[in-house]
């Protein structure tokens, strides 16, 4: 085993969600840290996020049943192996409850939730095989807690972690380690609801001992943490990345 815990040389990354946002971050820790990555998202802009990261760049609509393993066998195929999955993906949709369409609930869930356990299943058999692996989904502090007026992605982040913990129950006797981290308020776009609330983001920011929302950078750490070596004992946890929100 390398001296450095930390280094991801020779390692293989699939991030999906990784051509903005906190999935961007994440993945240019990972190639910091040594690995070769290749980024998935539903935009044009996967291209060229690709290309200035230096990495391979696959467009996958998640909301299509098909796509997970269609998504995996090209990841397969321009990497050779998938050593650490990671799962950035994911949607939100803001309505109060009474008025949520179950067309809107359905396609939340199929994103944000079968999407992922399709991946970490494909993921998982490939892992298995070798008997090594690293798979990091991303929780929520709706992981924790309800929210205002997003039913819908509530349900998948209480559903993320709960799967993390029965993969990690499965496989960590059998080499694949299965942790979440939960992001706390991050500027990113999928926080622009609250964000965009002065009332709201106020109350926010005076929960947060850091005494600042999170930039997308603030995860670069703990994803280089669940994807090396130095977390091998680690297993089915659901990591805060919050600023010490929900400490107070």
């Amino acid at each position: 085993m390398n001296s450095n815990l930390f280094d991801l040389s020779g390692q293989k990354a699939l991030v999906t969600g990784g051509s903005g946002g906190l999935g961007r971050a994440m993945a240019e820790g990972l190639k910091a840290a040594g690995a070769a990555v290749a980024i998935a998202g539903v935009s044009d802009r996967v291209a060229a996020v690709a290309s200035e990261l230096g990495c391979v760049g696959l467009r996958a609509d998640l909301a299509n049943r098909a796509e997970p393993r269609h998504l995996f066998d090209e990841a397969l195929a321009a990497l050779g192996q998938v050593d650490i999955l990671v799962t950035a993906h994911g949607i939100v949709t803001r309505r109060k409850a009474e008025d949520f369409s179950i067309e809107e609930w359905d396609n939340t869930l199929e994103v944000n939730l079968t999407s992922v356990f399709a991946l970490c299943q494909l993921a998982g058999r490939h892992m298995l095989a070798r008997g090594y692996g690293k798979i990091i989904t991303i929780a929520s502090m709706l992981s924790f807690s309800g929210g205002i007026t997003v039913p819908a992605y509530a349900a998948s982040k209480g559903g993320i972690a709960q799967i993390t913990k029965a993969l990690a129950n499965e496989w960590a006797g059998r080499g694949v380690n299965v942790n979440a981290v939960a992001p706390g308020y991050f500027d990113t776009p999928l926080a622009a609801g609250v964000k965009n609330d002065p009332v709201r983001y106020r109350k926010v920011l005076d929960r947060i001992p850091a005494e600042r929302w999170g930039q997308p950078a603030d995860l670069k750490g703990a994803v280089v943490f669940l994807a090396s070596r130095a977390s091998d004992y680690v297993h089915g946890i659901v990591l805060p990345v919050d600023g010490g929100w929900l400490a107070r």
